[in-house]
């Protein structure tokens, strides 16, 4: 009989080598981050040794060419990595998610092969990337960003404020998003490539968060930070495409971070039920608890198929702006349903942080605000049907 506990997609749904990959990435999350989540928790961070290990292990360059020293793979082995790391911890999850779905898989897309040769290497190697595109203001309304990029000479000179910004405290290149001519409106929006080391730019205030909270949420401070006009990303003006068409990417990586934070709150929360007795039996065989397991079994594996689906629309070239828009709403509600029912099944205890429970909560929230709210969701799903009211 198939092992009980298993919930992802049956092997043959994935090729040999995603198959190999998936099972690499959990090994390295059991083995290597299990022992040190509930630290990184406390702590508020990533230890910069577990960094090098994900790089050494090749999930911060997926899709970066092998000639540049990335693995050359495809987005769904992305998605996969992310699954697999958001199952053990969430926190860890973000940090490779933002680097494949949102900075690498922008700068695959829109940078020219001299920049790519230029930021490349360092992004497969030892560099994290950031997405700043949030700021105090602009949140859900994106393109109402103040940040301004006014152009002097060879370089563009940035001032502003991000907040929000997933990898802050870690990275050393962001896709920075500024508007090089507001009276464009949002047809001045402009993406660039900051380096952390420009003069004038700084990482400010470090988010004291709910959850994920190993992965750093900061404010980025520029004050006449000069850019190289040889960083600018895609073209002047174009920056509010580069920006949307990444989000949709970038939603399905928030989908597979729900499923494998879903995972693994339910294989928690499987494995205590079979454990704890009461009334002289296991809880597990109470009907009213076996209706719990199941209804979770059955959100998760419809989430995974979603994000699977939509992942393979986006690597077959098709358009897939509804269906991640679904799926990154969808996902998000079952990630924050089924830890929410994970922790009742741990009863009391799951309210202290000596089990896995109260942390896949916490970490479970974030899925139905970052990278689009949940309305917004709703919103663009609406419109692929109805247009633009």
């Amino acid at each position: 009989m198939p092992d009980e506990t298993e919930t992802r997609l049956p092997v043959t749904t994935l090729t040999d080598d995603e198959v190999l990959f998936r099972e690499a990435v959990r090994d390295f999350a059991e083995k290597r981050v299990k022992p040190h989540v509930m630290d990184m928790d406390r702590a508020s961070k990533l230890p910069r040794e577990l960094i090098d290990e994900l790089f050494a292990l090749g999930v911060m360059g997926i899709e970066i060419p092998q000639a540049y020293g990335g693995a050359g793979s495809n987005f769904l082995m992305s998605i996969l990595a992310i699954e697999e790391l958001a199952r053990v911890d969430p926190a860890v999850a973000v940090c490779v998610d933002v680097q494949n779905t949102l900075v690498n898989n922008a700068l695959l897309r829109w940078l020219s092969q001299e920049q790519q040769a230029r930021f490349f290497p360092r992004l497969a190697r030892d560099t994290v990337g950031a997405y700043a595109l949030s700021e105090p203001g602009s949140g859900s309304d994106a393109f109402g960003m103040t940040t301004t990029a006014k152009l002097d000479g060879d370089s563009f000179v940035l001032n502003g404020r991000k907040m929000w910004i997933t990898n802050g405290a870690e990275a050393g290149i962001y896709l920075l998003f500024a508007n090089a001519d507001p009276s464009k409106g949002y047809k001045g929006i402009t993406g660039f490539i900051v380096e952390r080391d420009f003069p004038g730019f700084s990482v400010g205030k470090k988010e004291d968060k709910l959850g994920i909270r190993a992965s750093s949420t900061c404010e980025l401070i520029l004050e006449d930070v000069r850019v190289p006009r040889t960083n600018v990303v895609n073209e002047v003006g174009q920056g509010y495409k580069v920006a949307i068409e990444t989000l949709d990417e970038g939603r399905i990586g928030i989908g597979a971070q729900m499923v494998g934070l879903a995972q693994g709150a339910f294989e928690a929360a499987l494995a205590y039920s079979k454990e704890r007795k009461q009334f002289g039996k296991a809880i597990a065989e109470f009907q009213a608890l076996q209706f719990q397991i199941a209804e979770m079994a059955i959100d998760i594996e419809a989430a995974r198929l979603m994000v699977y689906n939509t992942a393979r629309m986006k690597e077959a070239g098709q358009s897939f702006v509804r269906q991640a828009a679904m799926t990154k709403y969808f996902c998000s509600q079952v990630g924050e349903r089924v830890a929410s029912q994970a922790l009742e099944i741990f009863g009391g205890v799951g309210f202290t942080k000596d089990f896995p429970a109260e942390k896949f909560y916490r970490d479970a929230k974030i899925g139905k605000i970052y990278e689009g709210t949940s309305n917004i969701q709703l919103q663009t799903v609406a419109r692929t049907f109805l247009g633009r009211l």
